[in-house]
């Protein structure tokens, strides 16, 4: 749980370090539970000042769970956030059917989970993803249309955003595209967001069809974008590309480790 300005979806930056602070949410307690009787091992710091776990127990498969992204020397990671209640299942689904086959588990993790929600449009790079663990997943926004004017013009409302697209760029490219004329038909653009959610208001101009204007939106801005699935992780200290099944069979190997070593 938060507390100050952590940077916002306009990409506006966070606040210094002095003006923030957090305290661990109630399911953060489950990635250091037993964590003091001897389950991991500790290893010196950056300074070799004091000692910090090499990893943590971690009672829920956080990886899979919230995600990462990651550059270093010759590789990289991007694992998408997933649905705590699915990822979960398919553990339990995992321990008791130990040969079930990844396109079983996709049944039970159909797609990730992104926070700013939006759509996931197809899924065969998504399965193609957990099959291999490379993989496309094409994103779009959610919207709707209004009337406006009495009925005489039509609105595109935009109530969610692909993942990791900011919405002052966005909203920026889109007056470009108008000004620069290509994409016709938007009369104004505004940003009525506010703490009860997102809602970008895109104004069509007189005899307009919406869905042909949302279509070259999607075609020439970020309201269409691709995340692209790596979902690449250290097992046993070395680097893996790693399918679905792999990374849940990875996760269930810690606990059983941590658990032998707790009793």
């Amino acid at each position: 749980d938060g507390q100050g300005n952590f940077g916002s979806v306009d990409g506006d930056n966070a606040a210094a370090m002095r003006y923030t602070e957090i305290r661990l949410s109630k399911i953060a307690h489950e990635m250091l539970q037993d964590i003091d009787k001897e389950t991991v091992d500790f290893e010196p710091n950056y300074d070799g000042s004091e000692k910090e776990p090499g990893i943590l127990p971690a009672r829920i498969p956080n990886l899979l769970i919230n995600g990462s992204s990651g550059i270093a020397v010759g590789m990289a990671t991007n694992i998408p956030p997933h649905n705590l209640n699915e990822v979960v299942d398919a553990c339990l689904h995992l321990l008791r059917n130990p040969d079930a086959t990844v396109d079983e588990l996709i049944e039970l993790v159909p797609a990730p989970d992104f926070p700013t929600a939006g759509i996931i449009y197809g899924i065969q790079g998504v399965r193609e993803g957990y099959r291999t663990g490379r993989g496309r997943v094409v994103m779009r926004a959610r919207t709707h249309f209004e009337d406006i004017d009495r009925g005489q013009r039509q609105a595109i409302i935009v109530d969610e955003l692909p993942y990791q697209v900011n919405k002052r760029t966005l909203l920026e490219r889109i007056a470009e595209l108008v000004t620069e004329k290509k994409v016709e038909g938007i009369s104004d653009i505004r940003d009525e967001s506010d703490k009860s959610g997102m809602r970008v208001v895109i104004e069509l101009k007189r005899n307009e069809v919406p869905e042909v204007v949302l279509n070259n939106l999607y075609k020439n801005t970020q309201l269409q974008d691709t995340f692209g699935m790596n979902m690449v992780a250290l097992v046993d200290g070395q680097p893996r590309l790693l399918n679905l099944r792999q990374m849940l069979d990875a996760f269930l190997s810690h606990r059983r480790e941590v658990v032998t070593r707790r009793t």
